[in-house]
């Protein structure tokens, strides 16, 4: 017989449900490993006569589960290399055992034989102690390696291998991400054994029980107020679809592609004004405006039958992924302008490798214009079209104010030369920012918003007067201004 390594479950209550088999397995054995010897069945396994060693210690090692899997894995196959080897794990063996799964990857490329016995898992024993039906959909999570994308709270949830307050406090702190500080869960611990311990609790609760053990799972119970699922991205996609329904909202079915471009670029401008406020409420509430245009447009994909968020997403991820090879990959970038060389090549090579036609291929026409003028600049900076140092740039500003001042004597063809010389003026001035790494629309957004607050002052004050705006002097108007300013606004 060559070598092997047995894997029996112990189930997961007490000694009367261990399978016939298992059991002559186990007390037949001369020698049996434990995972752990902290279970219902181990103390009356050894009054029929099982011999063992538990793998216990090995916990008292490591900080990381991962490490004491490792080891333990280790140690068995090296034993199974002189010794036929019976491993008994509490449940079944296929059921949150990760050294069954490492044993079964690498055994095999020792020449070594991993078998699994019978056993029944605690899901039966969960399942019955609950009352609850899995045809519904449920989850089998790892307490051990929660996070909060995993969740999908509309289905049961049962969170295994919540061994201590510790895990029971970093299961509530993830369930939280999803789910109300009071959301009723229960406690499941000894399922199907004679110890069987149920409690419910709210969630906050849930790391000052004093039954968590190795023992224990936790049981959520499926979702079904709607306020709680408008955190699920899923929800959303359910309420946009409902929005664009023949059953939803006559102005969300109308609109196309075209109609919604602009409240597309007002959306990202008040993302903008919210970010420069420092304002978190605002910004989150500005973002989802912006999401809520991407979720109208990949709607319309749907509606049409030519995309959906989904071909978004991969698209997206795919692109994050090619174009983040040292991140996900085997380059290297060791700073931002790295990164921006990278990022170009690949995207180069996305397009076929071929030349463009212009250096200046692939800005777009959409944006504003000064930002237009900006990334115009910058592309021929890169071929060597630019000056080296600032003086020469506001050399050219000076020059080109100097022109526009002189087509302005009245006439009307001197209006349209003056039109042409200005955006000459404000091409200038780009590139004046440019050099000082200002962003032009940036900029002239900040001093919009000084003039509003400051025009506010003067408002304020005309009205504090009794008088009408029509009643003052440029100059007294312009006295509140300098107040405005005086007081930082």
């Amino acid at each position: 017989m060559g070598k092997t390594i047995e894997i029996v479950g112990l189930g997961a209550g007490d000694i009367n449900q261990l399978p016939m088999g298992v059991y002559r397995k186990i007390v037949q054995a001369e020698h049996v490993y434990l995972r752990t010897k902290e279970h219902p069945v181990t103390a009356e396994l050894e009054k029929e006569g099982m011999t063992y060693t538990s793998f216990d210690s090995i916990y008292e090692k490591y900080e990381q589960f991962e490490e004491v899997y490792q080891e333990i894995t280790r140690i068995l196959l090296q034993k199974a290399e002189t010794e036929p080897v019976i491993y008994a794990v509490p449940g079944h063996p296929l059921v949150a055992e990760q050294t069954v799964q490492l044993l079964l990857e690498e055994g095999p490329n020792k020449g070594i034989t991993i078998q699994i016995g019978g056993g029944q898992s605690f899901i039966d024993a969960l399942f019955a102690a609950l009352k609850i039906d899995p045809i519904d959909g449920f989850q089998l999570l790892d307490a051990t390696a929660l996070h909060s994308g995993q969740l999908q709270v509309e289905q049961h949830m049962i969170i295994s291998q919540v061994y201590d307050q510790f895990s029971a406090s970093n299961v509530k702190l993830t369930l939280m991400e999803k789910l109300p500080d009071d959301y009723e869960v229960i406690i499941v611990t000894a399922a199907g054994s004679s110890d069987e311990v149920i409690t419910k609790v709210p969630l906050y609760e849930l790391d000052r029980n004093v039954s968590i053990n190795n023992l224990t799972s936790v049981y959520v119970p499926p979702v079904k107020q709607e306020e709680i699922l408008w955190k699920n991205f899923t929800k959303l996609r359910e309420i946009i679809a409902i929005l664009r329904s023949p059953e939803g909202c006559p102005w969300d079915r109308e609109q196309t592609h075209e109609s919604l471009k602009k409240y597309l670029i007002e959306e990202t401008y008040e993302v903008i004004e919210a970010i420069n406020e420092g304002d978190i409420d605002h910004l989150i509430e500005e973002l989802g405006d912006v999401l809520l245009q991407v979720m109208l447009h990949a709607q319309i994909g749907v509606d049409e039958g030519y995309f959906s968020i989904d071909d978004v997403i991969e698209g997206l991820s795919a692109k994050m992924i090619r174009r983040h090879p040292h991140v996900f990959g085997t380059a290297s970038a060791e700073n931002a302008e790295e990164v921006v060389v990278n990022w170009q090549q690949i995207k180069w090579q996305e397009k076929g490798g071929k030349a463009p036609q212009s250096m200046l291929e692939g800005i777009s026409m959409a944006l504003p214009n000064l930002l237009r003028a900006y990334e115009l600049q910058k592309k021929a900076a890169k071929v060597g079209f630019d000056w080296k140092e600032i003086t020469p740039a506001l050399e050219k500003v000076k020059e080109e104010l100097g022109e526009f001042i002189a087509e302005l004597d009245g006439t009307e063809e001197s209006f349209i030369r003056a039109q042409k010389e200005f955006g000459d003026l404000l091409f200038a001035f780009v590139n004046v920012a440019r050099f000082l790494k200002i962003n032009p629309e940036e900029a002239l957004f900040e001093t919009n918003e000084k003039f509003i607050r400051r025009f506010h002052h003067i408002e304020a004050r005309v009205k504090q007067s009794g008088r009408t705006f029509n009643e003052f002097t440029l100059d007294e108007l312009d006295h509140y201004w300098d107040e405005a300013k005086s007081k930082g606004l």
